[in-house]
């Protein structure tokens, strides 16, 4: 399925994991086709999907928090670390990194320990406190993380004109344009075996 497809189908309603580094994949719950732009995030328990899907365990109570906090507080870490990660990789001077420390303040956890599908015990960190900005903690720590430890160089976009989506560049000769060979990559190479036959 082509990476247009993904963003146009109303069935797809998880974003895609494609980035290669948990601030990557934050970036990702937006994307744009095109004019359109595509929010993966429309609800509190979009979220709690997303953040369930890359392994972060949450315990949330009902009534816990206020119906939309959670996607307030998520959009806006994500519109926070987009900038600080622009600016990262631009190599300017960042801004706002207080704002991140909000969260990063906020995370307190705990191991947990528990089995997985196959009884295999694991151990994870579960955010011990009550609010939304404890609860995207781990996302912050990523994002942070990325900052102190990653190369601004390999912190890039797709290069296809229709795709937006971001990636670290975990190859070993880091060359890498594509958010996925077999999405937006294949796509260039069909377009230009065309251009080439036309």
């Amino acid at each position: 399925m082509q990476i247009s497809e993904v963003l146009h189908d109303k069935k797809i309603t998880d974003p895609p994991l494609l980035g290669d580094h948990l601030a990557m994949d934050l970036l990702n719950t937006e994307a744009r086709s095109g004019d359109m732009v595509v929010d993966y995030w429309e609800s509190d328990s979009d979220v709690l999907r997303w953040l369930r899907q890359n392994e972060i365990s949450v315990v949330l109570q009902p009534g816990q928090l206020t119906e939309g906090e959670l996607l307030s507080q998520a959009k806006a870490l994500r519109t926070l670390a987009f900038q600080l990660i622009s600016a990262f990789k631009q190599k300017q001077q960042l801004q706002d990194i207080c704002k991140l420390n909000t969260y990063l303040h906020s995370y307190v956890s705990a191991p947990h320990l528990a089995q997985d599908g196959d009884g295999k015990l694991t151990i994870t960190r579960i955010s011990r406190s009550d609010t939304a900005a404890s609860m995207l903690g781990q996302v912050a720590e990523a994002v942070a993380q990325l900052l102190v430890d990653g190369d601004a160089t390999l912190i890039k976009q797709c290069e296809h004109p229709d795709c937006i989506l971001w990636f670290y560049d975990r190859t070993k000769a880091h060359k890498r344009r594509w958010c996925s060979m077999a999405t937006c990559g294949n796509r260039h190479k069909a377009a230009q075996f065309r251009k080439r036959k036309s």
